[in-house]
């Protein structure tokens, strides 16, 4: 067999040029970094499997339980949890029930804090249900002090004015 000879190309690559054509020709008439939908998704839009699916469990969401409590029973614990967490989801957090001192101020959130702190160590709250906790009295006060900066920087605007 005769080695076979490289076929003659024209200079420049051809099929390269080609190809930068037909990307020129379809692109997108939106410039780099624009978006083709600037104001998004709409909002409450759903995808169509969602959707679809929402359906037929609200149609059928009973027999499906009845099912795989009856699969569950014949010993498919699988397919009992597949099914019941997507009926009734796992409910992430649970409301923590705990007196808070009220807050007008932010001093009174060392006394707050002083309650999470006695509220940890006798077992009433866990740690991350007192980080949580501490969280929204530490929103609580920046906004306290974020009205009490508006309103002395209000009165010394209107000092400066008379």
């Amino acid at each position: 067999m005769r080695p076979r000879k490289p076929r003659p190309r024209k200079a420049g690559f051809s099929c390269l040029q080609k190809n930068r054509e037909i990307q020129e020709i379809t692109a997108m008439p939106f410039q780099k970094g624009e978006s083709g939908n600037p104001a998004g998704r709409p909002r409450g839009a759903r995808n169509r499997t969602t959707v679809l699916l929402e359906n037929l469990l609200a149609e059928d969401g009973e027999a499906i339980a009845r099912k795989a409590i009856e699969l569950a029973k014949a010993g498919e614990i699988a397919a009992l949890r597949m099914c019941l967490d997507r009926l009734v989801p796992v409910r992430k957090d649970e409301p923590v029930v705990f007196d808070l001192p009220p807050i007008e101020t932010a001093a009174d959130s060392v006394a707050a804090a002083a309650r999470i702190v006695a509220a940890v160590a006798d077992g009433d709250l866990t740690p991350s249900e007192a980080m949580d906790v501490a969280k929204v009295i530490d929103v609580y006060v920046g906004a306290l002090a974020t009205k009490d900066f508006e309103e002395r920087l209000a009165k010394l605007e209107s000092a400066a004015n008379r």
